[in-house]
């Protein structure tokens, strides 16, 4: 992973987003390690954990006696992640800046590596799953997440939001993405493995004034550059402020995109 291929690198506000994604989406991350069972005294992985990621989670699945590293190219994400840590009292939690594609992590030196929304953005899902297993000791498990927009809708309604500024935000990443809705082909990329997978979907439903309805005004802020060139300057700062309107609607309830996790384990 390089920072010239990840589109928000370098943006003051993804620290505060990241983490907010992160709380918003750790009861989903919570019910996965539930359903593969105990992991205390576990080694285990994040990549690209980002200013929070599951470090949390994992340190709580892991145990005191576990271990947690988690990754990230990018020094103001693991210094936030750092940070986050210390006021958890994370106390076995490591952060390493670490490339995924050029990694100097140990091959086989982890029970367990977990890896959300690096696939779409990247491009690369077949060597990044590739890298995973070998990160992963045999029998050992991997866990991807990645999204899927489908769900992604305003109660009631809110047309500028959902008939023309998430489609938008979707075109842009199309744009830097080859593979932008890699979530729905998770399973096949564990069978392409030769890992038949679990398979799970969560969609959460945010309460009116839930932080986590404004992500597609965040994401039409972080890619301003690239939305530009695909409409029109005034245009698209009247849909912003039309959006804008829409979210501030009293009583408006929003549903998320759809995260699709899948995990596997490597053959023995």
């Amino acid at each position: 992973m390089s920072q010239g291929t990840y589109v928000l690198t370098g943006q003051a506000s993804e620290l505060d987003r990241l983490q907010l994604q992160s709380r918003v989406w750790e009861p989903a991350g919570r019910r996965v390690l539930t359903q593969i069972g105990d992991g205390a005294g576990a080694r285990v992985l994040d990549v690209g954990c980002g200013a929070m990621g599951w470090l949390r989670l994992l340190s709580e699945w892991v145990g005191p006696e576990g271990s947690v590293v988690g990754t990230d190219i990018d020094e103001d994400m693991l210094s936030a992640a750092d940070t986050f840590a210390a006021t958890e009292g994370l106390r076995n939690v490591a952060l390493i800046e670490d490339n995924l594609f050029a990694t100097d992590l140990d091959p086989g030196s982890f029970d367990l590596v977990h890896a959300r929304f690096q696939l779409a953005p990247l491009g690369r899902a077949e060597e990044q799953l590739a890298t995973y297993l070998r990160l992963v000791r045999p029998g050992g498990t991997v866990i991807l997440e990645d999204v899927d927009p489908g769900s992604w809708h305003f109660l009631p309604p809110a047309p500028a939001i959902e008939e023309r500024m998430i489609p938008l935000v979707a075109q842009a990443f199309e744009t830097v993405s080859d593979d932008p809705w890699v979530a729905r082909r998770l399973p096949d990329l564990f069978r392409d493995a030769a890992i038949e997978p679990d398979v799970s979907a969560e969609v959460q439903a945010l309460e009116p004034g839930h932080p986590y309805q404004r992500l597609p005004l965040q994401f039409a802020t972080a890619l301003d550059g690239l939305l530009r060139k695909l409409v029109d300057g005034d245009e698209l700062d009247a849909l912003i402020d039309e959006a804008e309107r829409e979210i501030a609607e009293p009583g408006s309830w929003g549903l998320t995109f759809t995260l699709v996790q899948a995990w596997g384990n490597r053959p023995s």
